[in-house]
């Protein structure tokens, strides 16, 4: 039989030891208290617990100081920081110095005991466990930058932390979210992706929060918003930067209140759902100028996650371009087959469109390919510019938010006339998407639209785009 987990409670206010230590003896944990972190260290030399749970603010040393010490000589060891509900840029000083996670004051008393639980499972795992968390997803990558891509996925997923990922377009974003949910507690609930730029700005109210019956023309039936429709699970907000200043207003209410109503409605409605973010804008400059909340930035930039865009990582683009290339074979029994020169002409590129575009590339070059045999031709074929950067190309662009040095298929001119007037707008679009290598971002450009208006179409029309 198993020894029953061992917890150590750290909190000044004798109430709260007494609650926790009662619940957590009840969930069958052996649990020792503190009424503060004087001796903690010491403790630690001759026993070492399965968890932590300490408070924040305690007289002598604070709950963040005791937490860096014991990070520093006890790496593996999982500490809960427990902080007022208002303290937010403690708890995300707690997260950056390695808090396995915080729990906000008042708490609720079986949500403690399920964050003592989980973290006391984690002293069990180890790194190994850790990669193969992510050896399970589609996410690859050999590149230093992406191994630590790979340990912030393992760390996160055992908690309820709220994840933002920046990276530019085609990096990967949607992957990370759901790997993140599915090595999660969460995986068995489900995983809503929501592209915030797609939606129009009258409607979006309406399509995260529900809405019910006759509260706006249209509205027949009551309706489930994505809120509701990811309680249990993770909801993961894609392109976040894109939503307007009002709909930012009432996110961060909910964000703050942990509960939303529908609209038309009056009866509040509890979220229970982890949030993960992505954009591909840089939100800290548009808080400088004016174009993001600066409150609902902090809320929910809590922990950070940067994907590398894939001319950072060139290493990696033999190994992906293989791994596309046997998905190809193996969907359409095909024996196809790269030549160095292939490969090596394709480490050299810029890939303004990152994995996106070098997976739609790989697929293009596999059918056009002669004799089971993909070379530098075939690779030129595919219309991808095989012309070596130079210095003003190879660096990233300033935010992240656009690539107007690098060259490619979309500074030529088109190959498709799309002001032909036999086309209607699907095929417009479609054929606008092929001649930009299905890279939104320079799709819209030939088409004179933003990338909010070409996905918002990519929807309504029913396109279907790969998603990565």
């Amino acid at each position: 039989m198993s020894r029953e987990p061992r917890v150590w409670v750290i909190d000044d206010d004798r109430s709260i030891r007494w609650v926790l230590e009662r619940a957590l003896r009840k969930a069958e944990m052996h649990v020792t208290c503190f009424s503060n972190g004087v001796g903690v260290m010491e403790a630690l030399e001759r026993e070492q617990p399965d968890a932590i749970l300490s408070d924040i603010r305690m007289p002598g040393i604070d709950g963040l100081a005791l937490l860096r010490q014991i990070t520093a000589r006890h790496s593996g060891l999982p500490v809960i920081i427990m902080t007022a509900h208002s303290d937010l840029d403690s708890a995300v000083s707690a997260f950056h110095e390695g808090a396995f996670e915080y729990l906000p004051k008042p708490f609720d008393i079986d949500e403690a005991v399920a964050q003592v639980a989980r973290a006391c499972r984690r002293v069990r795992s180890d790194a190994a466990e850790e990669a193969a968390l992510v050896r399970g997803s589609d996410i690859i990558g050999e590149a230093p930058a992406m191994q630590e891509v790979f340990r912030a996925i393992g760390r996160l997923a055992r908690s309820n932390i709220t994840v933002l990922i920046n990276g530019e377009s085609g990096t990967g974003k949607e992957l990370v979210a759901r790997a993140i949910h599915e090595a999660s507690h969460r995986a068995q609930g489900p995983l809503v992706a929501v592209n915030c730029g797609a939606i129009p700005d009258a409607l979006i109210e309406a399509e995260f929060f529900g809405a019910r019956k006759g509260a706006y023309t249209g509205a027949t039936t009551d309706r489930e918003g994505y809120f509701a429709a990811a309680r249990g699970g993770t909801l993961f907000l894609d392109e976040i930067g894109d939503i307007s200043s009002a709909f930012q207003a009432k996110l961060l209410r909910v964000l703050q209140e942990r509960e939303f109503e529908r609209v038309g409605g009056t009866q509040s409605v509890k979220v229970n759902v982890r949030l993960v973010l992505a954009t591909n804008r840089n939100l800290e400059r548009m808080v400088q100028e004016g174009e993001f909340r600066s409150d609902l930035y902090y809320r929910i930039n809590v922990v950070n996650i940067q994907l590398p865009p894939l001319r950072e990582r060139r290493e990696d683009i033999p190994l992906m371009a293989q791994h596309f290339l046997d998905r190809f074979n193996r969907d359409n029994e095909r024996k196809i087959r790269f030549l160095p020169t292939a490969l090596h002409t394709m480490s050299r590129c810029y890939w303004p469109g990152n994995v996106r575009e070098l997976e739609n590339c790989m697929e293009r070059a596999a059918v056009m390919s002669e004799n089971g045999v993909i070379d530098r031709g075939v690779i030129e074929l595919t219309g991808l510019d095989v012309a070596a950067p130079g210095p003003a190309e190879t660096r990233a662009p300033s935010g992240g938010a656009g690539l107007a040095a690098a060259p490619g298929p979309a500074n030529q001119p088109p190959k498709v006339d799309l002001d032909d007037p036999d086309l209607d707008e699907r095929e417009r679009v479609i054929a606008a998407l092929e001649e930009a290598g299905w890279v939104q971002a320079k799709a819209a450009r030939l088409l004179n639209m933003t990338p909010r208006q070409i996905a918002y179409r990519i929807q309504t029309l029913n396109i279907k785009v790969r998603q990565f």
